[in-house]
């Protein structure tokens, strides 16, 4: 069992973000895995980025906004606007654009 209490404000270690995945701003990227399972295909955590705009490729994933506001566009599929409270469910593989509108904090769990 772990338990995580202040979720918010959590301290969180840098995570380099790919340079190459910066499409303007200068984002930064922190978080801290809370758990990892033996076998290493489940992991969960807190991420948070700062504001700018990134691209990704998408795990499957399941996470829930903490803190903060986006805009997640999945190439060819939907766009999601998404803030505290909200809950999202990512496939792998997506290819992804994130424009930041305030620093997110997301609790994340991540099936490989």
């Amino acid at each position: 069992m772990v338990n995580i209490p202040g979720i918010a404000e959590a301290d969180l270690e840098p995570e380099p973000l790919d340079p190459a995945q910066i499409v303007s701003g200068e984002p930064v990227v922190t978080g801290k895995v809370l758990w990892e399972s033996p076998d290493g295909r489940q992991i969960r955590g807190i991420w948070q980025i700062t504001p700018g705009v990134v691209t990704d490729t998408e795990a499957n994933e399941l996470f829930v906004v903490v803190s903060g506001r986006a805009t997640i566009e999945v190439e060819g599929g939907s766009v999601l606007e998404v803030g505290p409270g909200d809950a999202c469910v990512l496939r792998e593989g997506d290819r992804t654009q994130w424009t930041v509108h305030e620093t997110l904090r997301k609790a994340y769990h991540i099936s490989l």
